[in-house]
């Protein structure tokens, strides 16, 4: 099989995101699969909308298009075999379309039910029970409009028609957990766990440190829900536990959350790294004892925390969506939003060291098993080679 594959992510790196980091080892690992397979190749090219700031793209061992005009993208969709979207971009998608290209859409949110994409609710940030599926479409108007605008929120919500009319007819939908497929609901849909690349377990004394690590691992927005880890944090430190909390990334609300960190007299026990990446992120998340992710929305699949997973790490998650899933009897879960829960779990890290052994091995073989790397890749060709050869 000799194909030319178009992937087009609209965010990419030098940006810090799941899907950035997905999609460049998506490329990578394609690439370095082509190299070893002479005569049985796929080229890849990745296109983006991202500015290269900052990083030399001619070291990646795939070319990377930036921000092409519109004539420009047009002829690379014209040259592609395939076009593999990482989420419905609607001009992409439109071209694709219009020329009669294969194309694979791959979900890593919900743009194609929801015009935010993301299924929170904005006027208090709950789980939205799919008002644009029902046709209320005054409520998305009322979710989007305080965040963006009144004219922004009413185009999100007339492009999420098209959006989703190209989705039904795309070549085939890639979901990245079994509940975004079952979310979405759209035709010829295929489940593709991210990979992560296949590590060491992680020493064994890190995890007993003292005082042990609580950390959460990604971008410091409203959806993650963070503010439920300091309350349930300011409760343990209220009942004299010992820990210390380290916050691994950055984002809109890092400053709310150092001033709520301050009130609840945390601050002294409690580290905002800030962005990290290479071997200084790879550090910090060895030293946590637990990753927690207390998300408000349906997380699509938890990058981070199959991180953490594939190193032999404790993860208490949020019970909901594809956090619930990839964790499955792997970790600890906590009902969304509820800091009583959440804080119950956490007594458990700390108190019963011969419990949290159990889960961290089990975590390991977990990841080994449905979120490794070479799967993913592998479960990308046998697909581009159904999608190619019909």
């Amino acid at each position: 099989m000799k194909l030319n594959l178009l992937l087009y992510s609209y965010d990419w790196l030098p940006l810090v995101g799941g899907v950035q980091s997905v999609t460049a080892d998506l490329a990578e690992g394609l690439s370095e699969w082509s190299s070893a397979h002479k005569g049985d190749e796929i080229n890849v090219t990745l296109v983006t909308q991202t500015t290269g700031h900052g990083m030399d793209d001619s070291k990646l061992p795939f070319p990377v298009v930036r921000r092409p005009r519109l004539s420009k993208l047009l002829d690379l969709v014209r040259s592609a075999d395939i076009v593999h979207l990482a989420n419905p971009a609607l001009l992409p998608l439109a071209l694709a379309w219009l020329l009669r290209k294969p194309t694979v859409i791959e979900h890593h949110g919900y743009q194609s039910i929801c015009p935010n994409g993301l299924l929170l609710y904005g006027p208090d940030t709950s789980i939205c029970p799919g008002h644009f599926m029902a046709g209320r479409y005054g409520r998305c108007f009322q979710c989007n409009s305080a965040q963006m605008g009144r004219k922004s929120a009413w185009r999100n919500i007339i492009l999420t028609f098209p959006r989703r009319w190209l989705c039904k007819r795309a070549t085939v939908n890639v979901a990245v957990s079994d509940h975004v497929a079952r979310r979405l609901s759209l035709p010829r849909t295929h489940t593709i766990f991210h990979g992560i690349r296949v590590t060491g377990p992680e020493d064994e004394s890190v995890p007993n440190a003292e005082p042990p690590r609580i950390g959460y691992v990604g971008r410091l927005v409203t959806e993650k829900g963070i503010p439920i880890l300091l309350e349930a944090a300011k409760k343990l430190s209220n009942d004299g536990f010992s820990f210390h909390l380290a916050l691994i990334g950055d984002g809109a609300e890092r400053e709310p959350l150092e001033r709520m960190a301050e009130r609840f007299g945390l601050r002294d026990r409690t580290t905002f790294t800030g962005y990290l990446s290479g071997m200084e992120f790879e550090e910090a998340v060895r030293r946590l004892s637990v990753v927690v992710m207390p998300s408000q929305w349906e997380e699509t699949a938890g990058l981070a925390v199959m991180e953490k997973m594939m190193r032999g790490g404790l993860v208490v998650v949020a019970d909901v969506g594809g956090l619930s899933e990839v964790v499955g009897g792997a970790g600890l879960k906590f009902t969304p939003g509820d800091i009583e829960t959440l804080y119950s779990q956490l007594r458990i890290v700390l108190e019963k060291p011969s419990i949290v052994a159990t889960v961290r091995s089990a975590a390991r073989a977990r990841a080994l098993k449905h979120f490794n790397r070479d799967s993913m890749i592998q479960n990308h060709l046998a697909l581009y080679r159904e999608v190619f050869i019909h």
